[in-house]
């Protein structure tokens, strides 16, 4: 297929390399030039605006850092929607509020065209390794429409609804992630600060009623654990700024349902202290600094 994919960033590239890997052809389009050239290095096509980039493009995907700028690039004042043909598939992968996706997929529709909200979960991992989870929303003619192309970048996809359902799964999911993330940092500088080894203390939670996928996946103390950012200084990852976004987006979501989430709210406030402290750009999973004692 002919792929139009905007957003080549830490997620998006590697997506967008699967993409090309499985045989399809696409042309990427980034607002940064150096992440457009490293999806030209991997196999993609460079476009000169987002207009061309959709030009016989079959499916349309973008990958973007907030609902402003989907919704900036669908129906801003240079917006592409009416430049996307009418038989082409809109995927819209970033993680926004509902309410934007509704709007984007209403606006869509009443184009004539075909949208659906499709959050990833996974990380920049499961983007390189092709085995993220795709939490989609949309009519589900249009969501199974879309299984073959997302295969090709995950290993897992789910309707969970109609359009922004997939919004408000990912954001529940991430809610709960930051819980058990802090949960787990909390519980391990207990541990290692009553001398345990926090190896060993790792293992008997796993084995234990404590286990949880921040323990067993992406352990937040250095060292227990090869290949994840907290053995190496918190780099690469989901960023801490990333994870007060979507917390943010939870809370909006609680206001507007009038849902309690005080384990949300608490995670949020968490994590935006650890930001404000100069954290932002680190892996989420860094708020195990946020234990560590004042005066190590």
């Amino acid at each position: 297929m002919r792929i139009a994919f905007f957003g080549v960033g830490h997620m998006g590239g590697p997506m967008a390399a699967n993409l090309v890997k499985a045989g399809h052809e696409v042309l990427a389009f980034d607002l940064v030039p150096a992440l457009l050239q490293e999806a030209v290095n991997a196999g993609a096509s460079a476009a000169d605006s987002p207009k061309q980039a959709v030009e016989n493009a079959e499916v349309v995907i973008s990958m973007l850092p907030s609902g402003a700028a989907a919704k900036g690039l669908y129906l801003g004042d240079d917006g592409i929607l009416d430049a996307i043909g009418q038989d082409s598939l809109i995927i819209d992968c970033s993680t926004i509020d509902a309410a934007t996706a509704r709007e984007l997929a209403g606006a869509a529709a009443d184009s004539g065209r075909v949208m659906i909200d499709a959050p990833v979960s996974g990380g920049v991992g499961g983007a390189k390794a092709g085995t993220l989870t795709f939490i989609c929303g949309g009519p589900e003619d249009a969501v199974e429409r879309a299984r073959a192309v997302l295969e090709c970048m995950g290993s897992k996809i789910f309707r969970a609804g109609d359009n922004g359902a997939g919004q408000v799964a990912k954001i529940c999911n991430n809610m709960l992630l930051a819980v058990h993330m802090i949960g787990t940092a909390e519980a391990l500088q207990l541990g290692v600060d009553h001398g345990l080894d926090p190896k060993v203390l790792s293992d008997i939670m796993f084995a234990s009623s404590g286990r949880n996928w921040s323990l067993e996946v992406y352990n937040p103390w250095p060292g227990v654990m090869e290949g994840v950012p907290s053995s190496n200084d918190y780099q690469g990852g989901f960023g801490v700024n990333l994870m007060n976004k979507d917390l943010g987006l939870a809370l909006e979501a609680a206001l507007a349902s009038k849902s309690a989430t005080p384990m949300g709210a608490l995670a949020k406030s968490l994590y935006g202290l650890h930001a404000n402290a100069g954290n932002g750009g680190l892996d989420f999973s860094s708020i195990q600094r946020f234990f560590k004692h004042r005066d190590e």
